[in-house]
This record gives structure tokens, C-alpha cells and sequence, in this order.
């Protein structure tokens, strides 16, 4: 699926493109059923809300789960993500975010390619993220929020605030005595946007939140300014999102580097697999 120089254009400017209805029922339907084992599943890759047991998110299952083995090479995300990076990508992350219902945290205000840099060693921020909805999402149940246009300003070198005494505080006991790495992945993440900073960013390019029904998709740049909010509604809300890195920016790994279903090591490029004949046309972009 190619992108139209239209949305590409938009891209550029925004740091963001939304598609609706890529995914059809059916399909979203086949990636639904494998998510209660994963989730039941008690590893290092399954990670906990702060009432340690509340599932928040699940990583790396593209390279044990057939479905999402497929998802990530699937032509209607990978071709788009190889027109808007340039070059040929492998999966450097895959993670399902959870926002349980009623009690599904927020994700604070962040810029993504600041962690890659520096827990991995990535040079570059020639990476996106494609997240595939596999929930409607709604103004209730927390839909991410964007800062449009902020990632041209770069990497915010925002506060670490690992050694935090009162972050500390608040991460689940479970997780007391965790590596630094899980402070990227909890409710209170180690590197977030100064209020002050944010508050200029949002009076000078707005926010907009894509919300619509499962089988949507929204890629968004390294470094746009983006989070979200707790789920206040009834139901649960699931994201798939893949994160594709160019093969000529495979992170220089630090001796005591994060775990693979974190970051990962195989750089091979992927190849594309051809959606289903017969699907119908995706949407146009919502912006």
C-alpha cells in the first residue's frame, strides 16, 4: 500500500498520519483471541499497572505469535513505513499497550526516541511507530494525544528522573527492585516533558487525539510529543504498536543493554507480505 505524496506531505508536516479501517473484522477478531494467554502469561515481557495486577503492556510476542508474526510484515503498514523512513526496516520493538477498563494509567507526556538513545545507543531518530487499533478507541477510554508538528524541533533533553526519590516512591513494589529499564514502562516513566516546556508546545501547535473503530492505524514520528490518559470507561482498550527502524540505524547496544524483546538485535530487513485479496480500499488519512 503506497502512501499518496498528499500523505506523505502531511506526515512531514505533522509527525503523524492516520488511517481508518485498514484491519477488517475478521482480522482484528484473529489478533483478539491470542491476547488472554498473553496476557495471563506471567513473564519479564508481560509488565504490571502500579496495583501489580493490572496488565499495562506485553512485549516482543511478534517473535512467539503467528498473528503478530504476520502483522509486522503485513504490505499495509510495512510499505507505508518504508516510504515515510526511506529505506528498509526491521521490528525494533513490539509491544500491546493495555488500558484496562477503569483502571488502564496514563502514559506521561514523552517523546520516544530520547529512551532509544539512551538505553540502546540509537544515532538516529529514523524510526516510527505504527499503531494498529484493536479496540475502538474513544474520548473515554484513553486515546493517545499528539502534539502535531513537535517533532521538528528535535529531541526536549527533558529531566531524567530515574534517581527521583518521590518517582521511586510511586513504582510498584513488585518492581522495587527491578532493573533501570522498567522505569521506561511503568506509569511513571523516567524521562518525561517539562510542564512549562509542554505548555509551549501545545499553545504554539495545538494537541488532536485519532479516535475511531478497531482496524485503524496511526503511524507517528521518534519525536513527536505524545500521551494519554486513564481509561474511565467499561471497557478494555487494546493497541498493537510496532516500532520499525531503519537498517542503516541499528542501535551500537551498551555491554549492559536492555532485553531483547525490548530492543531488539535482529536488524534483518523484513519482507513484505501482500494483504488478502479482495480486501477493500483503506480509508483516506483523518487529520
Amino acid at each position: 500500500m503506497r502512501l499518496t505524496e498528499k500523505q506523505n506531505r502531511f506526515y512531514k508536516d505533522n509527525g503523524y498520519l492516520f488511517l481508518a479501517k485498514v484491519f477488517d473484522s475478521k482480522e482484528i477478531s484473529e489478533m483478539q483471541q491470542v491476547l488472554p494467554v498473553l496476557f495471563a502469561k506471567d513473564d519479564p515481557a508481560r509488565v504490571l499497572e502500579k496495583d501489580g495486577h493490572t496488565v499495562r503492556s506485553v512485549y516482543g510476542c511478534h517473535t512467539t505469535t503467528e498473528v503478530f508474526s504476520r502483522l509486522v510484515r503485513d504490505s499495509r503498514l510495512l510499505e507505508p513505513a518504508e516510504d515515510l523512513i526511506g529505506s528498509q526496516l526491521y521490528v525494533y520493538q513490539f509491544k500491546l499497550n493495555v488500558k484496562a477498563a477503569f483502571s488502564g494509567d496514563v502514559w506521561q507526556w514523552h517523546q520516544d526516541f530520547i529512551f532509544w538513545r539512551e538505553g540502546d545507543g540509537m544515532a538516529q531518530p529514523n524510526a516510527l511507530t505504527v499503531v494498529i487499533f484493536l479496540d475502538d478507541v474513544t474520548e473515554l477510554n484513553g486515546p493517545i494525544v499528539l502534539v502535531p508538528g513537535s517533532h521538528r524541533g528535535g529531541v526536549i533533553e527533558p529531566l531524567a528522573r530515574g534517581g527521583d526519590s518521590n518517582n521511586d516512591a510511586l513504582m510498584l513494589d513488585a518492581y522495587s527492585n527491578s532493573p533501570a529499564w522498567i522505569s521506561n514502562l511503568t506509569a511513571t516513566l523516567k524521562y518525561t516533558i517539562d510542564q512549562q516546556v509542554l505548555a509551549e508546545l501545545i499553545s504554539r501547535y495545538g494537541t488532536v487525539s485519532p479516535k475511531g473503530p478497531a482496524g485503524s492505524v496511526l503511524f507517528f514520528h521518534s519525536n513527536l510529543v505524545h500521551g494519554s490518559g486513564t481509561n474511565i470507561s467499561p471497557r478494555n482498550r487494546v493497541l498493537s504498536l510496532i516500532t520499525y527502524n531503519s537498517v542503516r540505524n541499528v542501535p551500537q547496544f551498551p555491554e549492559d543493554r536492555r532485553p531483547e524483546f525490548l530492543a531488539s538485535s535482529d536488524a534483518r530487513p523484513l519482507e513484505r507480505l501482500e494483504q488478502s485479496a479482495g480486501m477493500a480500499a483503506v480509508s483516506s488519512i483523518a487529520v
